[in-house]
């Protein structure tokens, strides 16, 4: 049954993306809205404007206590610390917090498949919609949620037979009290410890993603992933699982059969689609696609939808996106690689003498691997940001014996990178932008940063 906001007091941190989408649907459906943010009215002037018939409430340039004074939500747009006086506040108060994703999902009148990881949740909520479009036709499937437009401002176009696909991060998911009907975690591993400061923490956040499902609900974990597959346990309806290798016979799921995509029901096997239609380059795309069909099987869209969406996808912005050949060289823009072990599966797709521009922020990560990984493929390093210092120190702790620096230079900015691989670059050279740090230290986000690379290196000449 759909939740009632009408009069109800909503106070959203955040006057971003999400924050503001949500506004805009509770004002629609009579709650009362107050939005804050630390900017001041003078940055947010375009935006207010938009609100001008909204009737919201802007308390701006910081998060004053006294607007929890008869609130009754706090709504955290994504990537808000828990630890701010405000949330902490709103906790002692008992206030609950919520968020646009969950307010979706009290709200939607459809089935909806919720997709998170540490990596290649982008990726794989773009091809399941593209399945379910194929299934079900472009009007009754939506994508949505951490990508592209939140889904809260389209639920109310929605009806009983579409389908919502979701990406979640763990930051949503942290205030999510209800689960899809359909819940995929791709895989576990390091990443924003700066926020949940342990993996255990990090875990659990993503683990809410199946809290709530019934005994009718699906499950979807990848077998071969051991932060996945250690959460079997907490499956409380079906559960189909995902890897390359076939699954025991108590399993059931997708699995790599030399050059198909099958997927095994637990009694007989049968081949969905060839993996020579897979049009997304690397290893770590192919389980992106052996997650997908997993989902669409969950879902029980037909093998045809299956194989049609596959194709459709040839590439992600900003996920290994080709920007353009200069110099002799491939220009790609891996802006969403935000951890070493996306930068890993970057660096794993290329058999092609590599200049890497790396850097950003660091996410209190590991460098270890992509450092022994980096000295042993890549011909030429260009370091950015203020994680340059930390990767340059990593690196000189992975060289082994009588093994020589990679030659390498370093950078504030990624502007001036672009600019000095454009000098380093030869012919049959790709030139990988695949950071393994956020993009907070210099833009707004991973695809500010993206979109910036692509500018720099169009205007190459």
């Amino acid at each position: 049954m759909k939740k009632d906001y009408r009069g109800k007091h909503l106070v959203i941190l955040g006057a971003a993306r999400q924050g503001l989408a949500l506004a805009k649907y509770l004002r629609t459906h009579g709650a009362i809205v107050s939005v804050t943010d630390r900017k001041d009215a003078k940055v947010l002037q375009d935006v207010i404007s938009d609100f001008q018939e909204d009737e919201i409430n802007w308390v701006l340039g910081g998060h004053p206590i006294e607007l929890l004074d008869g609130a009754d939500y706090l709504s955290l747009s994504g990537g808000v610390p828990l630890t701010i006086p405000l949330v902490q506040e709103a906790l002692i108060r008992s206030i609950p917090l919520t968020n646009d994703s969950q307010i979706f999902l009290e709200m939607v009148p459809c089935p909806t498949i919720g997709i998170t990881g540490s990596a290649g949740k982008t990726t794989t909520s773009i091809l399941v919609g593209k399945i379910a479009a194929a299934a079900l036709g472009d009007s009754r499937s939506w994508v949505g949620g951490n990508i592209g437009n939140p889904l809260i401002s389209d639920v109310d176009q929605m009806e009983q037979d579409h389908i919502a696909v979701m990406e979640l991060s763990s930051f949503q998911l942290e205030q999510i009290s209800t689960s899809p009907k359909i819940a995929c975690i791709l895989n576990i591993t390091p990443n924003h410890l700066d926020r949940h400061g342990t993996m255990q923490a990090y875990t659990r956040a993503k683990a809410r993603i199946l809290a709530d499902q019934s005994e009718s609900d699906i499950a979807v974990l990848n077998r071969e992933d051991p932060g996945s597959w250690a959460l079997h346990s907490e499956v409380r309806g079906q559960l189909i699982s995902f890897g390359r290798q076939k699954p025991d016979n108590k399993q059931v799921g997708t699995y790599l059969d030399e050059d198909w995509i099958c997927y095994w029901d637990g009694v007989c096997s049968s081949q969905l689609i060839p993996v020579n239609s897979i049009n997304l380059r690397g290893a770590h795309n192919q389980m992106n696609v052996l997650a997908a069909c997993a989902i669409a099987a969950a879902a029980e869209f037909p093998v045809k939808a299956m194989l049609e969406g596959v194709k459709a996808l040839e590439g992600v912005p900003h996920r290994l996106e080709l920007v353009r050949n200069w110099g002799g060289a491939l220009w790609v823009n891996d802006s969403k690689a935000t951890t070493p072990k996306g930068s890993i599966a970057a660096l794993n797709s290329f058999q092609e003498s590599m200049i890497l521009l790396a850097g950003g922020r660091d996410k209190d990560l590991p460098w270890q691997d992509f450092s022994r990984l980096v000295l042993e493929r890549v011909r030429y390093l260009i370091l950015f940001g203020e994680a340059a210092d930390l990767i340059e120190s990593s690196l000189a702790a992975e060289l082994g014996e009588g093994q020589e620096m990679l030659p390498y230079r370093k950078y504030s900015g990624l502007e001036e990178a672009v600019k000095a691989a454009a000098e380093i670059c030869e012919k049959g050279d790709v030139v990988l932008l695949s950071p393994g740090g956020t993009s907070f230290d210099e833009f707004i986000d991973f695809e500010e940063r993206g979109e910036k690379f692509r500018l720099w290196v169009n205007e190459l000449n």
